[in-house]
């Protein structure tokens, strides 16, 4: 099974487990800074791969 379809088939009570589980393993004030950080690192790739791209219709074929 890949993962999208397994996260579709998990239940409340799991996602409640593994909130807890997180809580538990990192504390309530650590999750946050985790989260920041993880988001963030989204945002700088996704800034990236916006440079990356060709910009005013150019083919990536014509850069040389």
């Amino acid at each position: 099974m890949n993962l999208l379809a397994t996260i579709y088939m998990m239940g409340p009570w799991q996602i409640v487990l593994i909130v807890l589980a997180l809580l538990l393993l990192f504390g309530g004030k650590k999750i946050p800074e985790l989260m920041r950080g993880l988001g963030s690192g989204i945002k700088e790739f996704k800034d990236a791969s916006k440079e990356d791209t060709p910009e005013n219709g150019e083919d990536s074929k014509s850069i040389k």
